[in-house]
């Protein structure tokens, strides 16, 4: 499975969500598996979505031909965009399924990796971020993904900011120093997007 990551800034609000809304058309589109987004809830006027594709093969073939005439609606409404496509590792609990309808918030977290210590930091995120993710309530499901360049994506669902709020304070420092991270993370940047039912595809 293939993920895809847009991140933007966007100066037209309200033409940008009109936009949204025209994704619909990914519906029938061959190889697509769902998509979602919202507002960042630390920046107002950054939206992320994701995408998720059965392969890379279909995706280049829906950007060949439709994906133009679907971004079109969007066009003019924001800047700074930056798009990311990580490979699916494996699940951050189980069962992933790119749905969005039972989930409040998405965390997304993005690390570049230093390249020595790729095979630890997958190691950790399967043996100790993962079991903590996903014994932590109010974690629906989660992906773990890989681009070239030791760059990996972290997305996790939960059922309220204040759930994951919760998980934030009680867990973080100490998985922090169990898993090495720093060790292994040369950077990392993340965010918690309040997702938009209207953005779900």
């Amino acid at each position: 499975m293939l993920v895809k990551w847009i991140r933007c800034t966007v100066v037209d609000r309200r033409g940008f969500e009109r936009g949204q809304r025209k994704w619909a058309g990914l519906l029938g589109e061959p190889g697509f598996r769902g998509q979602g987004g919202g507002w960042s809830r630390g920046r107002p006027h950054v939206a992320h979505v994701f995408a998720f594709w059965e392969s890379r093969a279909f995706y280049d073939s829906f950007m060949a031909r439709s994906h133009d005439r679907l971004a079109s609606g969007q066009s003019g409404t924001y800047k700074d965009i930056q798009v990311k496509l990580f490979d699916y590792r494996f699940d951050v609990k189980t069962g992933f399924e790119p749905r969005f309808t039972d989930a409040d918030v998405v965390r997304v977290a993005h690390c570049r990796v230093h390249q020595d210590r790729v095979e630890h930091y997958a190691l950790m995120q399967e043996k100790v971020w993962n079991p903590a993710m996903a014994g932590s309530p109010g974690m629906v499901r989660g992906v773990f993904g890989e681009a070239p360049g030791s760059e990996f994506l972290v997305m996790s669902m939960w059922q309220s900011a204040g759930e994951h709020g919760k998980y934030r304070r009680e867990r973080v420092e100490r998985l922090l120093l169990r898993a090495q991270t720093e060790a292994d993370v040369a950077a990392l940047a993340g965010d918690v997007v309040q997702l938009e039912p209207s953005w779900t595809v």
